[in-house]
């Protein structure tokens, strides 16, 4: 059966890209069908097909009952960049930002970090790269480090994913420029201060770029991808993804390779075994920092990582305080959440480390929380009997460590998220991580 694929025209940062197709033209997988006007990328059809529709924000494209792996190759170009520019290359891991940009940085005597944290819990496509093929990542690394100038590469990611260190150490086996980093398993370790203070022990400020350490810092999904456009010419027609949640057949983690980009999540969900029941939503991205979409209308774009189905939010109809922190949900998606628990917010706050950065909230210190009392305090003043919150590890130890005792309940944005995948509730951390 024929499949329509949707590709948003605005899949990175900066403005939508502006289409360079028309409606009823027969398009080629790999074809380029709309180009950044200023800050932003390309954007190639993942399959061959028709296109249907174009709209202000999306084109839609009627795929052909039969697809084949093969796509039209990108313009070879002399610079590192520009192939990165002609194949569409952004941010895989949710920032989105053109990778083009970041490889004109130059660092001669600074570093390349592969950030293969996986940061966000229940998903696990990166990591399976990293196990299965961690030359395209290395390979993509050393692009980036012969671009920047950078002597030195760093492969960052969790001490708990011991089959992929063994994996990286495996294939590095013999190097002396790129080093493998064993960080701890907190939220947010993927961030990019947070990883550049893990590995250097100093803090940028949060209006500060990675540059000012002497670091580019880049997803190990979008090495990969800079590895497949100079070496086979591929545009980013395909996104690694993983499905998770409240599925028929149990809530592991599906883990799904180079799946076409504009491809409906609901099909995705239907091949992981289907939605097991009644369900809360429908989470595109992580726990953390993912955001409740409609089933019928998700797709998957150069940046979604994965799609965690819930199950049902806990009802508390009464007065409810929200603790914003930047590491985690907006005040907008604490609203969504609290809506869904019929409950009444009747304070916000921020948490303690939060200032404002070009009008986003950003955190002075990423995972490294300096407390919450006056926060939990100002919100019970306020007259909520329970607090929603969406703040870090450190942070949200910080919660507990005072909500409890002022008799307020505590209930993380990530938790219905969590108990769906029998996953340790963000609360407490252990001894070792604090």
């Amino acid at each position: 059966m024929s499949i329509t694929y949707k590709f948003p025209l605005k899949m990175h940062v900066g403005a939508p890209s502006t289409p360079v197709v028309k409606e009823g033209q027969k398009v080629k997988r790999g074809e380029c069908i709309a180009k950044p006007e200023g800050l932003g990328a390309k954007i190639h059809s993942s399959v061959t097909g028709k296109v249907t529709k174009i709209t202000e924000n999306e084109i839609f494209i009627l795929g052909d009952d039969n697809q084949s792996a093969e796509y039209i190759k990108i313009k070879k170009c002399g610079k590192i960049e520009d192939t990165a520019f002609e194949a569409g290359i952004v941010g895989a891991g949710g920032a989105g930002f053109p990778t083009n940009i970041k490889l004109k940085s130059q660092v001669p005597d600074g570093f390349v970090i592969a950030n293969c944290v996986e940061c966000e819990p229940a998903l696990h496509h990166n990591i399976e790269v990293l196990e299965k093929n961690p030359s395209a990542i290395i390979s993509g690394l050393r692009y980036a480090m012969k671009a920047t100038g950078a002597p030195t590469g760093y492969i960052a990611v969790k001490a708990k994913n011991k089959n992929a260190i063994v994996a990286i150490k495996k294939a590095l086996f013999g190097t002396v420029d790129i080093e493998v980093k064993e960080l701890r398993d907190i939220y947010p370790m993927g961030e990019e201060r947070a990883l550049i203070h893990e590995i250097f022990g100093t803090w940028l400020n949060p209006s500060q770029l990675p540059f000012e350490a002497r670091c580019v810092v880049l997803n190990g999904e979008t090495l990969e991808n800079l590895t497949n456009a100079i070496e086979r010419g591929k545009p980013v027609i395909d996104k690694d993804v993983t499905i998770v949640g409240k599925l028929k057949g149990g809530n592991g983690s599906h883990v799904f390779l180079q799946v076409p980009v504009g491809t409906p999540v609901k099909n995705l969900i239907e091949k992981a075994g289907g939605i097991d029941g009644a369900y809360g939503e429908i989470i595109i991205g992580g726990p953390y920092t993912g955001k409740s979409e409609d089933i019928e209308k998700a797709v998957v774009t150069k940046t979604s990582g994965g799609a965690i189905v819930t199950i049902p939010l806990p009802k508390y109809e009464g007065p409810i305080g929200l603790l914003v922190c930047a590491c985690g949900a907006d005040e907008a998606r604490l609203r969504n959440i609290a809506e869904k628990m019929h409950s009444e917010v009747v304070g916000v706050t921020t948490c303690k480390n939060v200032i404002q950065v070009r009008g986003l909230n950003k955190c002075l210190t990423p995972g490294d929380c300096p407390g919450q009392a006056e926060g939990i305090l100002y919100l019970k003043k306020q007259g909520a009997k329970r607090i929603l919150i969406s703040n870090c590890s450190d942070c949200s130890n910080t919660v507990m460590c005072c909500a409890p005792k002022m008799g307020i309940p505590v209930y993380h944005h990530t938790d219905h998220v969590f108990r769906t995948i029998d996953y340790p509730l963000t609360r407490r951390l252990p001894m070792d991580e604090k």
